[in-house]
């Protein structure tokens, strides 16, 4: 697979990021999927400052009701974040302004198999957390999507193939 169809391919699973694998298609060919996640990891981990907030920055708000990605919403959906009552969209988004002004980026959560509820306890509590414990706190929780998406790419690949 040429760069560029990698990065077409897989650059999506780091959302509005696809640096992260430019960077790792360095280290290709890979011997196994998990291969390829972890050089995606460690590029990600090994990236200026600068490139990690940006990747950071590049996640939507938890609940919001802007317009974003399709995976970004289908994750939300799952969650149950898409279906908040007046109340419940208005904690989450007091609770998302609180935490960017801590942390000067948005509250990353891998949302898979976790709820509304589960999510905001989680918002309440990491907001105490210092910002370097939050920065890696967030970067880990970004690494779970990835691999999620990563996954779920996979599967829709095979899919294809196994339709023609």
């Amino acid at each position: 697979m040429s760069k560029t169809d990698f990065v077409d391919s897989i650059g999506s699973v780091f959302e509005h990021s696809p640096w992260v694998a430019k960077k790792a298609w360095m280290h290709h060919p890979f011997s196994s999927l998990e291969q390829m996640y972890q050089k995606m990891i460690e590029e990600m981990y090994a990236a200026d400052p600068s490139l990690q907030l940006a990747l950071l920055r590049s996640h939507p708000d938890l609940g919001t009701r802007m317009e974003i990605s399709e995976t970004s919403t289908n994750e939300q959906l799952q969650a149950g974040l898409s279906q908040l009552s007046e109340e419940e969209f208005n904690e989450f988004s007091r609770l998302n302004k609180e935490y960017v002004q801590a942390f000067s980026f948005p509250f990353i959560m891998a949302v898979r198999g976790q709820d509304k509820h589960s999510i905001k306890q989680s918002m309440k509590k990491r907001i105490a957390n210092s910002y370097e414990a939050e920065l890696q706190t967030a970067l880990n929780e970004v690494s779970k999507i990835a691999k999620f998406r990563l996954l779920d790419t996979v599967r829709d690949e095979e899919t294809i193939i196994s339709e023609y």
